[in-house]
């Protein structure tokens, strides 16, 4: 165009870098949007230095079921890692190995057991007090991508059947966990031999468990408890579920074998487990 002023030197031309012009800034290499995100972004709400950290409840029996299943998958998925980088020798499988590592994720499945089979805070750490249990006395055992599905699967019927009042079929269980009737109970017998019919833990173990669990993790932390809340724990109170938590054993010292309750002391005796299990014992 005519009248129009010739470029100075000082505009930056393709050979120079970056474009950037001698003596002043750079500039964008990107285009007009790109520019424009990438000038906003400076103007945008820094965001905090470290994550949120979720208080959980000072009673296990209070904590949102969600929140364990999300503290024990991330545990059991640090055992798989774990133990799957140690070879696998003959003689080593147990009925809790599977042919093929399931599809579903361990957080999958567990969230699934838990909302279709109902399960409680004190039957998810008493899974988790199995672990340690069945690890002890059957050290063929180990958490692994080939037996955490089965061991969840049996552990929370096992759990289910010794802490509660009521409870599904075992033909429930066996839906809900993806397994056969028939290999339910087979893994229903074989984990109870090898825990030796022990599976009521005490109230101050799950209280362990439940801090560990908490401790281990950048995302929660347990509410510390107060004096208050101590002095109302002492109490007895009626439970708002017929699901018999460990919690109850703790305040009320119920004992229960069939339609009797029996009060004795946690000290004095320890936990037996249900009627059911008393009475199919061999």
């Amino acid at each position: 165009m005519t009248g129009e002023a010739p470029p100075s030197g000082n505009t930056p031309s393709p050979s120079q870098p970056g474009g950037q012009a001698p003596g002043g800034p750079p500039s964008s290499q990107g285009s007009g949007p790109a520019s424009i995100g990438s000038a906003s972004s400076s103007s945008k709400r820094a965001r905090p230095e470290g994550p949120v950290v979720k208080v959980l409840p000072a009673a296990y029996e209070h904590c949102d079921t969600k929140d364990l299943v999300v503290l024990i998958a991330d545990m059991l998925m640090e055992l798989v890692r774990f133990n799957d980088e140690i070879p696998l020798k003959d003689g080593r499988l147990t009925r809790f190995h599977s042919r093929a590592p399931p599809t579903i994720s361990v957080i999958d499945y567990l969230q699934r057991l838990t909302t279709h089979a109902a399960l409680s805070p004190p039957i998810l750490l008493s899974m988790v007090y199995y672990i340690d249990r069945l690890c002890s006395l059957y050290p063929a055992f180990i958490i692994s991508s080939l037996t955490v599905h089965r061991f969840l699967i049996v552990s929370a019927t096992v759990a289910s059947k010794g802490l509660s009042d009521s409870f599904w079929t075992n033909s429930t269980y066996a839906r809900v966990g993806g397994v056969s009737l028939r290999e339910l109970a087979l893994l229903e017998l074989e984990f109870l031999d090898r825990v030796q019919w022990r599976i009521v833990p005490k109230p101050e173990v799950l209280v362990d468990y439940y801090k560990s669990l908490a401790e281990r993790s950048s995302a929660y932390e347990v509410a510390e408890t107060s004096s208050v809340e101590v002095v109302m724990n002492d109490a007895p109170s009626r439970p708002r579920s017929p699901v018999v938590s460990a919690s109850r054993f703790h305040l009320l010292r119920v004992l229960a074998y069939t339609k009797e309750v029996e009060w004795r002391s946690v000290h004095q005796a320890p936990l037996r487990p249900r009627a059911h299990y008393q009475a199919h014992r061999p």
